[in-house]
Parts: structure tokens; sequence; C-alpha cells
């Protein structure tokens, strides 16, 4: 036995926390409960790829072999009021994004290009609190625009919402919703001040319950524990949406969180994995972060770890991989691009 093996007697305990989510998961059909989140956090790096494989069956018995493609596109950029120690588009940061408004030419010619890669989805997003009166008006002329040029689902992700604001997108046709809890509850206070986990948890329910698709995720490599990490995944279990999308910390240069050292590229697999076992019929999106924190070959395995959607292209405020290599990986793992029609 080499030096970096670890004996079996520590990796029995291991093997057994697999075969409980195992027979938890796969045969019984249940979400994997916190306290074996936290354990599948710590699988040893031995047997790592018992995990991924692991999760992978479950994504494969719950999802098929189907990848959903989508992209995004940033209306309002820059100049946001909240302070997510995250992000380089909050207006109290020296970060070096500036507010931007597209056109609706320009939406829809992103909308355009977007369904030419094959995406069933477009994602328009806003850097604010919540929507004003401007940016609701701008949304309704834009998807009715896109709606008119393109055979493809529009997302929305605007901040928090009213009542009021949930309905009228409803009215216009957007078909999926995102608002992401960002952090577990107990993180929370180190990532955002300027608003609760509460009123996003809020803003969550009225989407579900408006009959639009709930896409609700987070981001880890935050500086939190192994054990928010799997609070959040046990949360986001809890909150039943439809689409979760993960994102790896890149980052910015700026804000608060700008000098943090990217997460390990294990430790992002095993936190892919533990994210399928707690959600195993949701649609887990590799999004914002990937490149950075994976690179091709990581990439490559958390496709085969629990991934079914990915985001192709650029992202909001930072460079993405070529859409052309994720589609020709996804074609070379022969995972099909799901149809428009699947994805209603």
């Amino acid at each position: 036995m080499s030096e970096t093996t670890a004996p079996a007697s520590v990796l029995d305990p291991a093997r057994e926390v697999l075969d409980r989510a195992r027979e938890t998961v796969l045969v019984r059909g249940e979400p994997l409960g916190y306290a074996d989140l936290v354990e599948i956090l710590r699988t040893p790096d031995e047997l790592l790829p018992d995990l991924l494989a692991l999760a992978h069956e479950v994504r494969r018995k719950f999802n098929g072999d189907e990848v959903e493609v989508e992209g995004i596109v940033s209306l309002k950029t820059g100049g946001c009021p909240e302070d997510c120690h995250f992000c380089s588009q909050s207006g109290q940061f020296t970060s070096p994004v500036r507010s931007v408004w597209l056109n609706i030419p320009e939406l829809v010619k992103a909308a355009e290009q977007t369904a030419a890669t094959g995406a069933t989805e477009f994602c328009i997003v806003a850097a604010v609190r919540g929507p004003d009166e401007r940016l609701m008006s701008q949304m309704r002329d834009g998807v009715a625009a896109i709606k008119a040029a393109v055979d493809i689902e529009v997302a929305a992700s605007l901040g928090m919402l009213t009542q009021d604001q949930v309905d009228a997108l409803v009215e216009m046709g957007v078909h999926r919703y995102n608002h992401n809890l960002e952090a577990a509850r107990s993180y929370f206070p180190q990532v955002v001040t300027t608003h609760s986990y509460d009123e996003r948890v809020e803003t969550c329910r009225m989407v579900k319950a408006s009959g639009m698709q709930l896409c609700c995720g987070g981001l880890v490599g935050m500086g939190e524990t192994l054990e928010q990490r799997a609070e959040l995944a046990a949360e986001l279990g809890a909150l039943e949406p439809h689409e979760v999308p993960l994102n790896f910390l890149n980052p910015r240069p700026g804000t608060p969180f700008g000098d943090l050292e990217p997460m390990d590229s294990r430790d992002a697999l095993r936190t892919i994995a533990a994210f399928r076992l707690a959600l195993p019929r949701t649609i887990l999106r590799y999004a914002g972060g990937r490149e950075l924190t994976l690179g091709d070959l990581g990439t490559r395995e958390g496709l085969l770890g629990g991934i079914n959607a990915v985001i192709v292209g650029n992202y909001l405020t930072t460079l993405g991989r070529d859409p052309r290599e994720d589609l020709e990986l996804l074609d070379e793992l022969q995972m099909p691009i799901k149809a428009l029609n699947a994805t209603l």
C-alpha cells in the first residue's frame, strides 16, 4: 500500500456512509439528510470515484441522460445597492463593474445566439434589489420581442419580488424564476447584510405558488464550513426547487471575498455529489466558477457525478468556456441535449 493510500480501517466507515446513501437515495428514492450529507462531504479522496459514480447513478435513475442547456444575459449590469460579498455588481464595492443597460434589440440578439447553441432556455438577469417599474416595463417588452423572434423558453432573475410582480411575470410568459439562497441560513449574515435570508425565501415561496418553476441554488467556496455546505444542500432539498444552479466562488477584485482562494477541485466534486444526493430529482446545473475551480477534467467528472444541466458561454461578469467545448463534451459523453418541449 502506498503512503498516500488510507488504511482500510479508515476507509471502512466512509464506505458504510456510501452504502447507506445508496440505500436511502438510489433504492428508496429519498433525499439524503443533513447528518449524512456532512459525512458525504468528508469522503476520503480514495473513495471519491465511488461517490461520483453513485451520484451519477442517482442522476440517471431519476433524471435520465439528457442535459438541459441554458444561456444567460444581463439586462442591467452593475450598480446594485445590495452588498453580497462575492458580487462585483454591488455598487458598494470598488470592483470595476459599472451600471449598464441592454436595449431590446441587443436582448433579442443574445437570445438568438443562445438558441443557436442548442440551448432551450434564455435567462434575463438584472443586478437589482428588486425590479422597479422601468425594469418591469423593459422585461415586458423584451420577453414579448424574444418570443416573437425565437423559439426558446424565457427565464428571469430580478431580485426580490412583490406578489404583483410575480403575477406580472407569469402573465408575460416567464416560465422559470431564479432567486438563489446564496448560502446556508447560519452563514448568510457573513455573506449579505442588506437583506435577510427570510426575504429571499419569501420570494422563492411566492414563485413556487405562482406556477412558475423555481430556480434556486447557491454559491460555495466563500469560507463556509463543511457543515454549512451540507446545511445549504439540506435547505434547498426542503425548498424543493425545480432547478438548483451550483456556483463556485470566482474571487472578484474589489469585493470582500476577493482575496479568498478558489475552492479545491476535489471538494467541489464532493459538493456536486452531495447536492445530487440531497436533490435526487432536481435539475442540478453547472453555473459560475466551474472553469476556475474544476478546469476541463473536473468539468467532465462533475457531469459524471450528478450534474445534468449547464450554462453555456459567458456568465454575468466572468468568462465561461467556449460553448462548442461544452457541446462537444456532452456529445462525447453521449449526453443528449434536452429538447425544448421536454423543458416545459
